[in-house]
């Protein structure tokens, strides 16, 4: 007998939302009957064309900086997360600056880390990490704190170091919720780049859907939003199936 297929949940509910988007997006193009707002047909039958015509290298160019600054932003956020939510005497040294930290408009910045870093690729990586690294700090801290301290007693009486106890306690029991963490970190992340994609470079998707604005080109500006949010959808089903791999004890935990 053949298997029933099955989809992930998160994987149906974008299928559905991208079927309603597209519905929504047509109907607003035929009312509208404006060349700023093309048929979404339109725009999706000159892709392959305005992939070739360089769309391709602006998206590698925006992948780069996203891979590199949520890899940054991961790498301080398990540090600054553990240490704040293994050490009491950490979290409250620290506590009080992530949460100066946590509200303060970070685009605002953006200026100052022009001024520090220039306008090249570390300023576009930087402003990312700044973004996104609270965010992560915070959520690695709770789920630390959240805990169950019986799971620690096994390993406590076979003599295990602390380093054994964050390497099979600790990091297994807050993959979870880093990965919901990243599920947001990554849609911010890729907010972000469109927005210091415009400054001070000549690659990436900002810049690109920017130029194409200028030139009026509506057709290849659509064309660079709708590959921006592929980008956005592939890093997120890319999470999902990290989440459906690695994290199969905590679905069945929760009856899911």
């Amino acid at each position: 007998m053949m298997k029933k297929v099955f989809l992930p949940k998160s994987f149906r509910l974008l299928f559905a939302g991208i079927i309603s988007f597209n519905v929504i997006w047509w109907l607003l193009a035929v009312v509208f009957n404006n060349k700023a707002l093309p048929n979404p047909l339109d725009v999706y039958a000159t892709l392959p064309q305005t992939l070739s015509q360089g769309m391709f290298d602006h998206s590698v160019a925006s992948l780069r900086r996203i891979f590199i600054g949520v890899f940054i932003a991961l790498a301080l956020g398990l540090m600054g997360g553990l240490l704040t939510g293994l050490s009491k005497q950490a979290n409250k040294l620290l506590n009080p600056l992530l949460y100066l930290s946590y509200p303060v408009p970070k685009l605002a910045l953006l200026p100052v880390v022009m001024i520090l870093f220039g306008i090249g690729e570390t300023t576009k990586v930087v402003m990312i990490v700044l973004i996104i690294v609270f965010q992560l700090v915070i959520s690695i801290r709770d789920a630390i704190r959240n805990i169950d301290k019986e799971n620690y007693y096994v390993l406590s009486t076979l003599g295990a170091s602390k380093a054994q106890q964050i390497w099979h306690v600790v990091l297994p029991a807050i993959l979870p919720e880093i990965l919901s963490a990243l599920r947001v970190t990554v849609g911010i992340a890729t907010s972000v780049l469109f927005v210091t994609g415009t400054f001070g470079t000549d690659k990436g998707l900002g810049f690109f859907i920017v130029d194409a604005w200028m030139r009026i080109d509506y057709l290849t500006m659509y064309a660079g939003i709708v590959m921006l949010s592929i980008i956005g959808s592939l890093l997120f089903i890319l999470l999902d199936i990290t989440d459906a791999v690695f994290c199969k004890w905590s679905k069945l935990r929760s009856g899911l």
